[in-house]
């Protein structure tokens, strides 16, 4: 195969997908990364005006991005959104499950906001993974991918946030518990749609630079292979990769993408 036709199996041009949050750093890189693909973008948050403040700098590039509004806690409004994206769209090639409710203020918080967490987190992912899962399943083709943490593989080190603010009121549980869940509930939909052409990977991110205590970012440094966090366009090539047909026979994939953070 020439290395024209393997860079071709990574283009997104004519495809869409649909992106929840966005407005995060870690967001910011996965609608770039697709758009820059060549895919058209749907962003769906609950809040659409500040999405589409801050992905601004895409939508004056000439990026084909679309914003929509929803809410990850309400099943209608999830499904809403699915019927909008589809009324417009003839089919839905990437689905990306990056928005995350984080409404708890540590291990001291209360019980009805752990389980306001899981009722988005989980009951949500579920939803939106099936109310467009089946659709893609029904076309024969389609790739979702989950952006979890390495949060959800590993348990807390509090010697991190030692002598900072950070955490506390002891590591927020409920993010451990639904980004744990989200890891293997990855494996199940792969099996669950593997036979109807539609694939389903995780991404398992460590933590992202974005201006943090130096004493946390000293410690969490020395704990990865590579010696940093990660920065504005370290997600981008795995997105574009699990959304394209470069990644066609993977599926059910737990992939860390921590700087080698949970392999040490």
């Amino acid at each position: 195969m020439s290395l024209g036709k393997v860079l071709d199996t990574f283009s997104l041009e004519g495809r869409v997908a649909v992106v929840t949050g966005g407005a995060g750093l870690y967001g910011y890189q996965v609608v770039a990364a697709l758009a820059e693909a060549g895919a058209t973008v749907y962003v769906a948050s609950r809040n659409k005006a500040n999405n589409m403040e801050k992905l601004k700098p895409l939508t004056d590039e000439g990026y084909k991005l679309r914003f929509l509004e929803f809410d990850l806690e309400d099943e209608k409004s999830i499904l809403d959104m699915c019927d909008e994206v589809y009324k417009n769209e003839e089919k839905v090639d990437v689905l990306v499950n990056n928005a995350v409710l984080r409404c708890t203020n540590g291990y001291t918080d209360t019980a009805e906001n752990f389980e306001r967490s899981m009722h988005a987190n989980a009951t949500g992912l579920f939803v939106i993974s099936r109310a467009f899962g089946d659709r893609m399943a029904k076309a024969g083709s389609g790739s979702i991918i989950n952006i979890g943490s390495y949060m959800g593989i590993l348990g807390p080190d509090y010697f991190l946030y030692e002598g900072t603010d950070m955490n506390q009121q002891g590591a927020p549980g409920d993010y451990f518990f639904h980004k744990g869940g989200m890891t293997n509930y990855t494996k199940f939909l792969a099996g669950h749609y593997g036979k109807f052409g539609v694939r389903v990977n995780c991404a398992e991110l460590g933590g992202l630079y974005s201006g943090q205590n130096p004493v946390f970012v000293e410690r969490y440094n020395k704990n990865t292979m590579l010696g940093r966090m990660a920065n504005e366009t370290d997600l981008k090539g795995l997105i574009v990769y699990l959304a394209s047909d470069a990644s066609l026979y993977m599926t059910g994939a737990i992939i860390p993408l921590d700087g080698g953070y949970s392999a040490k």
